[in-house]
């Protein structure tokens, strides 16, 4: 029996960060001490965002903060998100939090142990016995990727239900004191938000999952990520990602359907990670789509910024 999503539902803070505001805080707290700040002004204007949510506001990341308050902030703001996302989920399914066999967490942007779905196992009503499976590192594709475990847990269990929340606070990497133009980008770009799911072999659902597959590139690992610094995560942006956008996914793409009997012909409508403006148009470029063709993406990087 293949899995089925029975529901989808979002979640982001109450602090809105609008892309002016950001601007004005980013050239109070750098100009001066970038000596480039001013000629990367322009990477602001240029990200098609105009605003973004934060599980903290302005004068949070005016201080300086280290990982004990990096930590709690995550913490605090991914248990309020994961509340808030997985109670929708369950409601749009008509499941209750009893019912629930097993929680995938999965968060790139904050290490809690006790795990988040632990946190408020109880108060939320989910059984003692209930399967928790909390995974890290997975950065943008943690939702697809998480998706995919989701349903590969659900279709080994037939008739059990299976959430999953993917939650990224973005923000809390955020670091006044490291003049780098990876920190810069990670400024005009992150954001916080989540989205949960429930995913079963049985019920009412949307869809089936049909197929998933994953793929590592070669020599790829320094691309993107985290540096671990001792005044918290440090952003890999390397400037070839739209490049590597552009070339080396629609190879992938092609033997992944290939395996499985269909071809990009077969594919009705696309969805894609709205990493930034740039990778967005690498996108369709790859895909061979009209220039423009990805508007559900960039709504999504305008109205949340890259939620990793």
């Amino acid at each position: 029996m293949r899995a089925r999503l029975r529901s989808l539902a979002t979640a982001v803070p109450d602090h809105t960060l609008k892309t002016e505001d950001v601007m004005r805080e980013a050239a109070t707290i750098f100009a001066g001490r970038h000596v480039d700040f001013d000629r990367m002004m322009p990477v602001f204007a240029n990200t098609g965002i105009d605003c973004r949510y934060s599980v903290k506001p302005y004068a949070w990341f005016r201080g300086e903060q280290g990982w004990p308050e990096r930590t709690q902030a995550f913490i605090d703001g991914a248990s309020e998100l994961f509340r808030r996302a997985a109670t929708s989920a369950l409601a749009k399914a008509g499941v209750d939090a009893g019912e629930v066999d097993t929680i995938v967490t999965v968060s790139s942007t904050g290490v809690a142990t006790p795990s988040i779905e632990a946190r408020v196992l109880h108060e939320m009503g989910f059984r003692d016995d209930v399967a928790r499976v909390p995974v890290f590192g997975l950065g943008c594709a943690g939702g697809v990727s998480g998706l995919s475990l989701a349903a590969r847990l659900a279709e080994a269990s037939p008739g059990s239900t299976v959430l999953i929340a993917v939650i990224e606070l973005c923000t809390l990497a955020f670091r006044p004191d490291e003049m780098t133009k990876s920190n810069i980008v990670a400024t005009a770009l992150f954001g916080d938000g989540a989205a949960a799911c429930v995913v079963s072999t049985v019920g009412e659902a949307h869809g089936e999952i049909e197929h998933a597959g994953e793929h590592t590139w070669p020599g790829t690992i320094d691309v993107m990520g985290w540096r671990m610094d001792p005044q918290g995560f440090g952003a890999i942006f390397s400037r070839s990602i739209p490049d590597l956008a552009a070339t080396d996914l629609r190879p992938a793409a092609d033997a992944f359907l290939t395996r499985h009997g269909l071809s990009l012909t077969d594919a009705g409508a696309f969805s894609f990670h709205p990493g930034g403006a740039k990778v967005i148009t690498a996108l369709e470029q790859a895909f061979s789509l009209e220039q423009g063709q990805l508007q559900d993406e960039r709504t999504v990087l305008a109205g949340y910024g890259n939620m990793s």
